[in-house]
């Protein structure tokens, strides 16, 4: 087991991290302390940025041979100008430019063609946490591990050859994979018959076209318009490729094609439809400029509803610090210690929320100060009982 530690040029407008890696391109990404951990390539990968570099650690059966500052530029395409296209699709596309923000530069990854078309297959009517520990429990299951601590191993991703093996459906079924297992066991077994991973390597761009691409992924188990449009976009080169699913289907209603608001789903016509307009609209890297838009769209969605959660969540605790604050309706509290009261229910609700949930081990601290605030409050009930004018001085 060897480590290297590198750096390579990267502006921060030309790469978020956290909305590239969190995006729903790849599924082995975790926030750790120091970055994002994940792997590709057969090793283990702890990135960070600041505003000019991109940092790494990686670890695994490295080679002196490789240039892994290469390996980490491609996975990322850095050789692609963001702003440059930034430019060129905000002059074709007047909705493109009211989204423009330099602080949504996603990058489309150079995935290996394998895990990506599993992972996938593995997305069906699914969401990014649940598709993740899906994508984790096949490389726990079948793939070869890289290497282990006293609280994780890390595994790569499974082979085809490891994927088609008699006992991998029933397996999955007991993992809860649902229809899913079939699909991939059948998708495995066809691949092999093709050739494997060589097979798949000969629809990248330089050998076939998009639609040709497409259409072969499209006769493997478990694959739809989508999902091959999403493996042509990650891993097969086909940055023209347009992944069209319910959030890229309301961009076009709202935007590009009001026509289809009276639709309701995404049917094959609607999707081919759609993708052709945008590819159209955006040019050779319509691809990329769907991932903006899309990541945009997300963000802006899960704002608005964290704020909501907030705003819900804030009138909750102002209830609960009233209904408090009732009983002890007979001590009087200078007007320092009542909004202290009430802050206090709110301030806990954020921490919980802010802080826990990236680092468990906080919740113990604070809710041992939370149930101190309350032993504070009544001790101040207790002396209250004790003073004839049954006030309390600060």
């Amino acid at each position: 087991m060897k480590m290297k530690r590198g750096s390579i040029p990267c502006l921060c407008t030309e790469l978020n991290l956290a909305l590239t890696l969190h995006g729903g391109q790849s599924f082995r990404w975790t926030a750790c302390d120091s970055g994002y951990k994940g792997i590709f390539n057969g090793c283990i990968w702890t990135l960070s940025q600041n505003k000019t570099h991109l940092s790494y650690t990686v670890q695994g059966h490295l080679k002196d041979s490789v240039n892994y500052d290469n390996i980490l530029s491609e996975y990322f395409r850095l050789s692609v100008s963001l702003k440059e296209h930034y430019k060129q699709w905000a002059k074709a596309d007047i909705h493109f430019q009211k989204r423009l923000d330099e602080n949504n530069a996603v990058r489309i990854l150079k995935q290996d063609v394998v895990e990506n078309l599993f992972s996938f297959i593995c997305s069906s009517n699914n969401n990014i946490s649940r598709i993740s520990n899906m994508v984790e429990k096949l490389c726990s299951l079948f793939g070869r591990k890289i290497y282990s601590t006293e609280d994780r191993e890390y595994y790569d991703f499974p082979t085809i050859e490891a994927l088609k093996e008699k006992n991998v459906e029933s397996i999955l079924k007991r993992e809860k994979f649902g229809y899913r297992a079939a699909y991939i066991v059948n998708a495995a077994e066809r691949l092999s018959v093709l050739g494997g991973k060589d097979w798949l390597l000969n629809l990248q761009g330089e050998n076939v076209s998009y639609h040709a691409a497409r259409e072969q992924l499209m006769t493997l188990p478990g694959i739809g318009p989508k999902v091959a449009d999403c493996i042509c976009l990650m891993s097969l080169d086909h940055l023209d490729a347009i992944p069209v699913d319910t959030h890229i289907f309301q961009i076009a209603q709202a935007n590009y094609l009001p026509h289809l608001k009276k639709q309701k789903t995404v049917t094959p016509k609607i999707h081919t439809e759609v993708s052709n307009y945008l590819r159209e609209l955006w040019g050779p890297l319509a691809g990329w400029a769907q991932a903006i838009v899309f990541s945009t769209k997300i963000n802006t969605k899960s704002k608005s509803i964290e704020k909501q959660k907030r705003k819900n969540s804030d009138n909750e605790n102002l209830v609960q610090a009233k209904i408090f604050k009732s009983k002890y309706q007979d001590v009087f509290l200078p007007s320092h210690l009542d909004q202290r009261l009430s802050h206090i229910y709110i301030s806990y609700h954020h921490v919980v929320n802010n802080l826990c949930m990236k680092n468990p081990k906080i919740l113990g601290l604070v809710q041992a100060e939370h149930k101190n605030a309350h032993l504070h409050y009544e001790a101040l009930h207790l002396q209250s009982l004790h003073q004839p004018s049954n006030k309390i001085e600060q």
